[in-house]
């Protein structure tokens, strides 16, 4: 993974340039960033340019050198992964090495490292993935080698958040007693989750989002959407690329919730109770996942007309087909009802979340709809 494979950034990778340049690398390294961002890549980029024998003028990677080639095969003899698993249903110790054919699939497969498929690629999708103290012990033992074929070596850490409080104080112990030819490069979505007396001691690079429209652009070239599409997708996964992306390619959800959507506003506009009950019906039998994940869309998509209603369309991130209907909709959202309509749906999210039963709590908002909609 080169600097140059990675898209936006520019001020965190030239910070990684010049501390490789002056010899300044710390010895802890943290990337704090918002989810799916490329942080990971980010990472891997700064480890494989602290590694590489031959990096470029412009400051990157050769991308061809004996230790650029097995970064990209993730086999670099300096470079150790500590990443969330599962235990084992044997018991017994639990290491990231256990997993390292899964984990180099899911680097091969997805650079973005949607933290949401890798317990699934572990074996349980409903799985908890964690950092145990038998990681600590194992990385202890590692790095009381010398380097054998670059000056430093690494210790990746993905997720430092998720490790158990053991084995965080042992990775402690680890950062308070550095080797010279030691560095640690940890990444994290989740920054005030870290053992605090582990975040002191770290030098720390935040990155921002990444822009709609650099997210737009790689959309529309992966996956063939038009700009709209690709835009309105990127806003309201808020810079997550892996989210945005699963949103393209789930366009037939957002296609079905715009027509339930629809649905209930046009039979509450028009006062048709048979038809908001039967509506009601529809929505229970999608599941409560489903179902909450629906009235998240429905608060969306309120605010979107609302942010119509006020002309303000530079602001606006609406697909083709939401744009279409709410541009006969929008005059109906304004500032008499937008907050209540979004507390009703949230509140109905909360209620369904908390296992009440679905065609009631649905049916009673949907009542609650005809009175708004008119206000």
């Amino acid at each position: 993974m080169k600097f140059s494979d990675i898209p936006g950034h520019e001020t965190a990778k030239q910070r990684m340039r010049t501390m490789v340049a002056t010899g300044h690398v710390p010895h802890a390294l943290l990337l704090i960033a918002p989810e799916g961002s490329g942080e990971m890549m980010l990472a891997r980029a700064f480890v494989q340019y602290l590694h590489c024998m031959s990096p470029t003028p412009d400051g990157d990677s050769c991308g061809l050198c004996p230790a650029c080639l097995q970064h990209a095969s993730f086999n670099h003899v300096d470079t150790h992964f500590i990443f969330p698993v599962l235990k084992k249903k044997s018991g017994g110790i639990t290491i990231s090495d256990d997993f390292l054919s899964e984990w180099r699939s899911f680097l091969t497969d997805d650079p973005w490292m949607d933290f949401q498929r890798w317990p699934a690629i572990l074996g349980k999708p409903d799985g908890q993935p964690r950092i145990y103290v038998d990681d600590a012990d194992e990385l202890r033992r590692k790095l009381s080698y010398t380097a054998r074929t670059s000056p430093k070596k690494v210790a990746l850490v993905w997720l430092p958040e998720r490790m158990m409080e053991a084995a965080a104080n042992k990775l402690l112990k680890l950062l308070e007693e550095p080797s010279d030819d030691t560095v640690f490069v940890m990444v994290t979505n989740s920054p005030t989750e870290i053992l605090p007396t582990i975040f002191s001691r770290t030098q720390r690079i935040e990155l921002k989002r990444l822009p709609d429209e650099t997210l737009a652009r790689m959309l529309m070239e992966d996956n063939g959407v038009n700009h709209a599409d690709a835009l309105a997708a990127a806003h309201n996964a808020e810079g997550n690329f892996p989210a945005a992306r699963a949103a393209i390619k789930s366009s037939g959800v957002s296609k079905k919730f715009l027509e339930l959507f629809v649905w209930l506003m046009r039979s509450a506009y028009t006062r048709k109770i048979a038809d908001l009950k039967l509506w009601s019906e529809k929505v229970a039998d999608l599941g409560r996942d489903s179902e909450c994940r629906f009235l998240s869309y429905c608060q969306r998509m309120v605010r979107e007309n609302f942010i119509l209603n006020l002309q303000r369309q530079e602001l606006n991130y609406l697909d083709s087909g939401e744009q279409a209907f709410s541009s006969k909709f929008y005059p109906f959202i304004n500032e008499r009802n937008v907050e209540q309509l979004i507390n009703e749906f949230n509140q109905a999210k909360i209620d369904i979340e908390g296992n009440g039963n679905a065609k009631i709590i649905l049916f009673d908002l949907a009542i609650k709809i005809i009175i708004l909609i008119k206000a």
